[in-house]
């Protein structure tokens, strides 16, 4: 395994031990043990817990790119003749797929960022991973005529991760289904009209 392959490893089990067990359960010892490696393994390549939880913020931003990647595959890159409501329900099929299969990945994320505002060293960590989504976005809103796409990308940003949040920690989200891509497709016109508007 190489060098790279190993780092993705151990920060793609840290990512998990802080989905299943909270941030308190995220120790070097609990990540080699989810990745199956010899003890030691992950203070090797991460010496300290900040740099372990550093990894976690750079990891799920690169895994987060990679989604919007394959969507870009399935449906098209942004071009002139982007249609919107192709657009949304494309959106809509991310975000099903983040409230079910990247479930963990998403719950890691808000623990890890709630850390980041109790220790300011972990900061720039994360507002590093969170440029990447927002540039993305930016770029696509930009193809579908926003007239200033970087604000309109942060609007987008911050209501995908409040429909994300309160799906899947929010108060209700134990008790209801999550809701499927004919549910969310339509939430997300209303978005993009909102955010696209002068």
């Amino acid at each position: 395994m190489s060098l790279p392959e190993r780092r993705d490893l151990i920060s793609d089990a840290a990512i998990s031990t802080v989905a299943s067990a909270g941030l308190r359960g995220l120790t070097h010892r609990a990540v080699d043990t989810a990745a199956g490696l010899p003890a030691g393994s992950t203070s090797y390549y991460f010496r300290t817990r900040s740099a372990l939880i550093g990894a976690c913020y750079l990891r799920l931003a690169e895994l987060t790119v990679a989604d919007v990647d394959r969507w870009e595959a399935e449906h098209g890159d942004p071009g002139p003749d982007l249609d919107r409501d192709a657009v949304a329900e494309a959106l809509a099929a991310l975000l099903h797929h983040w409230l079910t299969v990247g479930r963990d990945r998403q719950l890691a994320r808000f623990e890890l960022s709630l850390e980041a505002t109790r220790r300011p060293e972990l900061r720039a960590d994360l507002e590093a991973a969170g440029l990447a989504a927002r540039s993305r976005a930016a770029g696509l809103l930009a193809a579908l005529g926003a007239p200033r796409p970087a604000e309109a990308a942060d609007l987008l940003v911050a209501w995908t991760d409040g429909l994300l949040y309160d799906r899947l920690a929010g108060a209700p989200a134990a008790g209801r289904a999550v809701p499927d891509v004919a549910e969310l497709a339509p939430v997300v016109r209303r978005m993009l009209a909102a955010v696209l508007s002068p």
